[in-house]
């Protein structure tokens, strides 16, 4: 069973420590102590409490084979006369977009703009990560 310290699961969530505690003192999201007294969330509640919060950032659930939707604003746009790159910052990811500069252009995209990266991949590499901790 892997478990998450307050700070390690306010990390993968993106928000700070202070909410994560005010969830599970509301009861949003479940908590237990370690053997040490400190909160700790287990990790299948975890994945379960992400899921549930997990609406499409604009409204759009079905319209779109790709699942994978992060809203963000954007931070940088380079134009030339032909491509344009868009950067991205959503949560603590920064994304990096190349399209054609008509597209920026239609899409209104300009620094501060928020905007929706849709990502839409064959090939998706997933690795370990040392954050949680196994009982």
């Amino acid at each position: 069973m892997t478990v998450f310290q307050i700070g390690e699961a306010a990390e993968l969530l993106g928000v700070s420590p202070d909410t994560v505690r005010r969830w599970v003192d509301a009861g949003r999201l479940a908590a237990s102590r370690d053997e040490h007294g400190h909160r700790v969330i287990d990790g299948v509640d975890l994945a379960g409490f992400v899921r549930a919060q997990a609406a499409e950032p604009d409204g759009r659930s079905d319209s779109s084979s790709a699942r994978n939707r992060l809203r963000g604003i954007v931070t940088a746009v380079v134009k030339d006369t032909v491509m344009a790159q868009v950067d991205i910052q959503a949560g603590p990811f920064r994304l990096v977009s190349l399209m054609s500069r008509e597209a920026v252009d239609e899409l209104d995209l300009r620094v501060g703009s928020v905007a929706v990266a849709v990502i839409k991949s064959t090939t998706v590499v997933v690795e370990r990560s040392t954050v949680g901790r196994s009982s």
